[in-house]
């Protein structure tokens, strides 16, 4: 008896790992299966992936499946995410009704895939979509700190306490040599605080784009 409990435990346990690993999504058009999914799973937001398709139908045997040989020759794929679309090549794999699609997803997000057409006369057109997109935070290890760019914020507040200083410093005209052309040396300063301020900027947009 605790043999058969164990067994029935590790038999959910394992299918429970199993439909986490392949989360892929299948669709019924009778007599077909199409399975979509992620060649790598979770995606990761610049890594090379594939998206990945299972076309099968029923063997001969009751239970057993059977790839379907040249499935997409009639079939159109396109990617799509948000408003944006892609038609994608589809190449086949070695195993019979396996087919892949090369990308590398650029941002975090939905991504779905449409399939119109036919296959051996059967119509197809559908929309499947996939796993989320992800960030590299859901791999990284170990963890980044928010150290550095607590840090970067701090020298950002100094450096634009230093430019509001100069600012005032040229108002009040205290930080320009009056034995020198005035004129000359006002735009001299100006031009030095206004690549002092575009610096900045950069350094800001920088910061937001890492984080």
């Amino acid at each position: 008896m605790k043999v058969l409990i164990f067994g029935l435990i590790s038999l959910l346990i394992f299918s429970g790992i199993s439909s986490q690993a392949f989360a892929h999504t299948t669709v019924e058009i009778e007599p077909y299966e199409i399975e979509v999914g992620w060649g790598i799973e979770p995606p990761i937001v610049g890594y090379r992936n594939d998206f990945v398709f299972e076309i099968s139908e029923p063997g001969d045997n009751p239970g057993v499946k059977t790839g379907v040989i040249n499935a997409f020759k009639n079939i159109e794929v396109t990617a799509k995410f948000g408003g944006l679309t892609k038609i994608l090549d589809v190449g086949s794999d070695p195993r019979p009704g396996h087919y892949f699609s090369h990308v590398i997803p650029t941002k975090t997000g939905t991504i779905s895939i449409t399939l119109q057409g036919d296959i051996n006369g059967v119509p197809v057109d559908i929309e499947i979509p996939v796993e989320d997109v992800e960030t590299t935070a859901v791999l990284d290890f170990p963890p980044t700190s928010g150290s550095s760019s607590d840090q970067d914020v701090v020298a950002l507040k100094n450096a634009v306490s230093e430019l509001q200083r100069n600012v005032l410093e040229i108002k009040s005209g205290s930080g320009i040599d009056v034995k020198s052309d005035t004129g000359a040396a006002y735009d001299f300063a100006v031009l030095g605080l206004s690549i002092a301020a575009a610096a900045i900027i950069l350094a800001v947009i920088a910061l937001v784009k890492r984080k």
